[in-house]
């Protein structure tokens, strides 16, 4: 008997979600054999590959290649994504959750009170936005360590 295809709905466009079914059939037990026995180890050689592919499409402006290769980029962050809900660590919902976090800290001329005219000052802004972010995770780290004490 032939394998059983997997259930999914082929369509004229695609969302994220599309995506994220994707992977989580080829990762299934009727999925892809290859998808299924991968880790974060040996998939990192991509994870680093990919970007440099979408870097040489800007490079030679190629806009065809370059959302072929962005595509690449994403998959890679929705295969360590899905490895990670696997073992309970994360989604790629706690990724998105964390960047868009993250980008709404680090604009506060855009989503908060502060102005900045100038590409200058948003950069001023950022490092120190960063550089507080750092410190804080640093001093939540050190008590962390002191309760382990206690």
């Amino acid at each position: 008997l032939a394998p059983m295809p997997a259930a999914f709905e082929r369509k004229a466009s695609y969302r994220i979600e599309d995506l994220l079914r994707i992977m989580e059939i080829l990762r299934s037990k009727e999925g892809c054999p290859w998808d299924r026995e991968q880790d974060h180890h040996s998939i990192r050689k991509n994870f680093v590959e990919e970007p440099y592919e979408a870097c040489e499409a800007i490079d030679r402006e190629d806009t065809d290649l370059l959302r072929e290769e962005l595509g690449d980029v994403l998959l890679q962050i929705v295969f360590h994504s899905a490895l990670a809900a696997q073992r309970g660590d994360f989604d790629v919902n706690d990724v998105i959750r964390g960047i868009t976090d993250k980008m709404i800290r680090r604009h506060p001329h855009v989503f908060g009170g502060l102005k900045a005219e100038s590409p200058e000052e948003v950069s001023r802004i950022w490092q120190q936005v960063k550089a507080a972010e750092k410190a804080e995770k640093q001093a939540a780290r050190g008590r962390d360590r002191d309760k382990k004490l206690d």
